[in-house]
């Protein structure tokens, strides 16, 4: 798959940076010039080249042989734009420090809740996940106080932690073995009372996995919870064409949640940091207000400071969504979900290579791009330990995983002849969000075979020659 002479790192776009710079300039014109230092200085040249040797010291995060975490390069018109923006480096938190990108998140963020079914809505750009996942629940718990909040235990770390800056109970529901909150689990919980919000996880950071919303929502008629949707992942599948039946149904329903955290600097190909955080109820702008006389001043239109937790907001991150979703609009069919689509194929491709390998076990077909595993071994401790050096080899052949740490019943360990020692196991894990990967497959099942070698098949043999099983 290698691809000669082409440098890995793409610079056309610095030619185009130096227009565009030219084309901003002009909007200008009318002001007096000013002497300013020159740039770079030498001392700032030997800083930054320095700064770029440090960086070497990272995994190719870009290229298709990193499949090891949510890490997912931005669109060369993103890195454009937000650099672009940063001349002027505009703060989105009131008007006058950044009227264009206020109006461009304002527009970016409307397209984001319209991809999601909704025609009014309260929203704005965070700085990531955690932060828009923390006014949700802020809501939730002014909607709601002294309520608890449930989420499974495989959603995010961050909502215990974030429930316990807010001062608000947590409790976390059991998984199914797909993954997803265990609705019996759940309904127990709800039986007892007390609850005000439940977190459905559309795209858990382990597998993938999607909580059942259908479900979830009938339960919400019946008990009359808040709903908040964490689809800070899986947000933008809903576009997605080539879903299996019971996730797409899952998808159909996102719009009745009450809330919903999708993250553009996952799948929606900005660079970190960019959340979002848009609420079904523009009423709920009623809990943000706030007097600031000495900001708010220079306009009666809404200031972005007036409806978020965060004041200084980076206008970048505006300018730089708003120009990959003018250039790749967020609809079915297009080049954008076309790009998710093909994140998919890859992981099923991988899978399915997976299935009929016999040297890994996989738990059940990916819902979106995510993709766990576990060596064949005679026992849960040996599969962990044959992960562990899985991990090691494959990155000696330049493809980074990652590991994780998951119940095993996600696993069909009597199917595999794979005896329980162990409730938990060190599970191989790929994330392949970039739609390269889906022409990198071939290539990283080879290295897969190489890194599980000779003496990784002599340990499975040797264990099921023991004669133990499940």
């Amino acid at each position: 798959m290698k691809t000669k002479n082409l440098p890995l790192l793409e610079r056309d776009s610095i030619k185009a940076l130096k227009r565009l710079l030219d084309t901003l300039e002009k909007g200008f014109g009318d002001l007096p010039s000013f002497k300013r230092a020159k740039m770079p200085s030498p001392a700032t040249e030997r800083v930054l080249v320095e700064a770029a040797k440090r960086l070497r010291d990272n995994f190719p995060y870009f290229h298709p042989l990193y499949a090891g975490q949510m890490l997912k390069p931005p669109h060369p018109a993103a890195r454009l734009a937000y650099a672009l923006a940063m001349w002027i480096n505009p703060n989105n938190h009131a008007l006058d420090g950044g009227r264009a990108s206020s109006a461009m998140e304002k527009e970016a963020v409307a397209q984001i809740a319209a991809m999601v079914g909704w025609k009014s809505h309260l929203g704005h750009l965070t700085g990531g996940g955690t932060m828009a996942n923390l006014e949700a629940l802020w809501i939730g718990g002014r909607v709601n106080p002294g309520k608890t909040i449930l989420a499974s235990d495989q959603a995010h770390y961050t909502h215990r932690r974030i429930t316990g800056v807010l001062g608000l109970p947590f409790e976390s529901v059991a998984t199914d073995h797909r993954g997803r909150i265990s609705l019996e689990s759940l309904e127990s919980r709800l039986k007892r009372g007390g609850v005000g919000t439940v977190v459905a996880t559309v795209g858990t950071t382990a597998t993938g996995a999607v909580d059942p919303l259908p479900e979830i929502l009938a339960l919400r008629e019946r008990y009359g919870f808040r709903l908040h949707a964490d689809a800070a992942y899986g947000g933008y599948f809903v576009l997605a064409g080539n879903l299996a039946p019971d996730t797409s149904k899952s998808f159909e329903r996102l719009s009745e949640a009450d809330s919903i955290v999708i993250d553009p600097h996952k799948h929606g190909l900005q660079p970190y940091g960019c959340g979002c955080i848009i609420f079904r109820d523009p009423g709920v702008g009623k809990f943000y207000k706030h007097d600031s006389p000495y900001t708010y001043f220079s306009s009666n239109e809404l200031h972005l400071g007036e409806i978020s937790l965060e004041c200084s907001r980076a206008g970048a991150s505006a300018v730089a969504l708003w120009a990959t979703q003018r250039l790749l609009p967020l609809r079915r069919k297009g080049a954008f979900s076309r790009m998710l689509e093909a994140s998919r194929s890859a992981a099923l491709a991988l899978h399915r290579k997976m299935h009929s390998g016999g040297l890994f076990i996989t738990s059940t077909p990916p819902e979106l791009d995510i993709l766990v595993w576990i060596p064949a071994a005679g026992t849960v401790s040996e599969s962990s330990s044959l992960s562990r050096s899985v991990f090691d080899r494959a990155a000696k052949h330049n493809l980074h995983l990652a590991l994780a740490e998951l119940p095993t019943k996600f696993f069909d360990l009597a199917g595999a002849g794979i005896m329980r020692d162990s409730e938990t196991v060190t599970a191989l894990r790929s994330v392949l969000m970039k739609p390269e990967h889906r022409d990198w497959v071939d290539e990283i099942w080879r290295i897969l075979e190489i890194s599980a070698n000779k003496e990784s098949r002599g340990k499975v043999k040797q264990s099921k020659q023991s004669g133990r099983t499940n």
